[in-house]
């Protein structure tokens, strides 16, 4: 099984949740399409190795 085939855990979610919210609120991201396509560009980083918090980060500002 690949890592983006292997099933997150809670602290995998909550660390790609803390980005979410964290890169929403610094960009002023309010629209749905936005948020859609910042949640995907961080579960795509994230299932290829990037699970730094601060490297998600820096990745998506």
């Amino acid at each position: 099984m690949s890592a983006s085939q292997t099933p997150m855990q809670e602290e995998d979610v909550a660390l790609c949740q803390r980005v979410f919210e964290h890169i929403c609120m610094a960009r002023h991201i309010a629209s749905d399409g936005e948020r859609e396509e910042l949640a995907v560009q961080i579960l795509h980083f994230y299932q290829h190795g990037v699970k730094d918090q601060g490297s998600l980060e820096r990745l998506l500002m």
